[in-house]
């Protein structure tokens, strides 16, 4: 069950001992699950040996809840784990504007994941082709003979497709195949290599490459929302936010055209992606590989995730269609303490519905990017809340930390790694 209130007003005015003790009451968290936050992840040294090689050690990031979220008429708290300052704060902050209009939808595919064969020096790639495609049935048959849990509820094979390509003497056997609640790598690739031998047989080719394509053109998650004029202004009424709409449009014709501003505007949007992704033990390589190839997949050249535009009614639209290869069994998400932890606080009951928050969670961050460049830029509130680790990169312990933020944000002054040194330098001189 997701969070009874998503809004969690003044959270971070709290310590982080507060804030954890809040957490467990409003995410129905117990002990273990607080512990697997405040001791780096929880991840200790003898499981991380066994979860990858030559381990030497493991390395902790901040997790960090975004608030105010609803979807599809449900609160949610989204946990990011993420390095960088003001990401949290921005989501959070876009989530609570579009409240008036119901927040973000949602729609998202079956967990349809493609596993590809590598056909080479056949005969006759048509004929091959047709001789598959006739005998589909008995190879799907072959793919879900597997002993798996995936296929006894309901999932595995459920379709072969053919791709020729002439010009390269190549044919890629594609098999699809519905992962349920599991990202499903390594049943995808287990298929491939099963079924592999027949294709060979079936096609008189030879089978080179078997393994799963991180593209899940099948595993689409989408999100829309609405924003009032009215809600993205700054307290200045409508007007204010018709003026800040057009800003925000301009900005996003600039991604649409332009690669290397879609480059930098997509990021922002897989600033959430991905931070959800790793906090609850996702392949956020992979997510991210499929995000941005899709990008140009679909549009036929690099542009941007989202789109935007204005209605009849003069409010801001948006929606982003993403593949997300996601799961909440198997992987990381069984492994590793926090991950579950974190999984238990966002309160999904399937990976269509993580998919579909993770989607969410993308357009909220787009825009708040969007709308803090076309207003008052980027650099000051990040900056504001960057100062922290600039303190600390000067040496700055303890107590100093917040002092010589408060120093540096007060002074009214740009805020470069010169004026903290001397703002240190200042608070210990007293």
């Amino acid at each position: 069950m997701p969070v009874d209130d998503s809004r969690l007003p003044g959270f971070f005015r709290l310590s982080l001992e507060e804030r954890r003790q809040l957490l467990s009451q409003v995410a129905r968290l117990n002990a273990e699950d607080i512990s697997s936050l405040s001791d780096g992840g929880g991840l200790e040294d003898e499981m991380a040996d066994k979860m990858v090689e030559n381990v030497v050690g493991t390395m902790a990031l901040p997790v960090g809840l975004a608030t105010n979220f609803i979807i599809d008429d449900k609160p949610y708290l989204i946990p990011y784990c993420i390095e960088e300052s003001s990401v949290i704060a921005a989501a959070s902050n876009i989530a609570k504007r579009c409240h008036a209009k119901g927040g973000f939808r949602t729609e998202v595919d079956d967990s349809i994941m493609i596993g590809q064969i590598q056909l080479l020096d056949v005969p006759d790639i048509e004929n091959a082709t047709n001789t598959i495609l006739d005998n589909a049935d008995s190879l799907i048959e072959i793919c879900n003979s597997l002993p798996s849990t995936m296929v006894k509820l309901g999932g595995g094979c459920k379709e072969i497709r053919c791709r020729p390509f002439q010009e390269h003497s190549m044919l890629i056997v594609h098999i699809l195949v519905d992962c349920k609640d599991a990202m499903g790598a390594n049943a995808v690739n287990t298929m491939t290599e099963l079924v592999a031998p027949r294709i060979e047989e079936l096609s008189g080719g030879r089978a080179n490459l078997r393994i799963l394509s991180n593209l899940a053109i099948h595993r689409l998650a989408r999100s829309r929302a609405t924003f009032t004029a009215e809600e993205l202004s700054n307290g200045g009424g409508r007007e204010e936010g018709l003026e800040i709409i057009s800003g925000i449009l301009e900005a996003f014709r600039f991604a649409s055209v332009d690669p290397f501003r879609a480059t930098t505007h997509n990021k922002g949007t897989m600033n959430a992606i991905s931070a959800i992704a790793l906090a609850c033990g996702q392949d956020w390589r992979a997510v991210e590989a499929s995000c941005h190839a899709w990008v140009s997949h679909d549009q036929g050249r690099y542009g941007s995730l989202a789109k935007w535009w204005q209605n009849e009614d003069g409010d801001l639209e948006g929606s982003i269609e993403v593949p997300l290869a996601v799961g909440i069994v198997g992987g990381a998400t069984k492994v590793h303490p926090a991950a579950r932890t974190n999984l238990k606080i966002l309160g999904v009951d399937s990976a269509r519905e993580l998919a579909g928050v993770m989607a969410c969670a993308g357009l909220a961050q787009n825009l708040g990017a969007m709308r803090a460049l076309s207003t008052t830029g980027i650099q000051s509130g990040h900056m504001r809340l960057h100062v922290r680790n600039m303190a600390i990169s000067s040496g700055a312990k303890r107590d100093e930390i917040e002092a010589v933020a408060d120093m540096v944000n007060e002074s009214g002054q740009p805020v470069t790694q010169s004026l903290i040194d001397s703002m240190l330098d200042e608070y210990r001189n007293g």
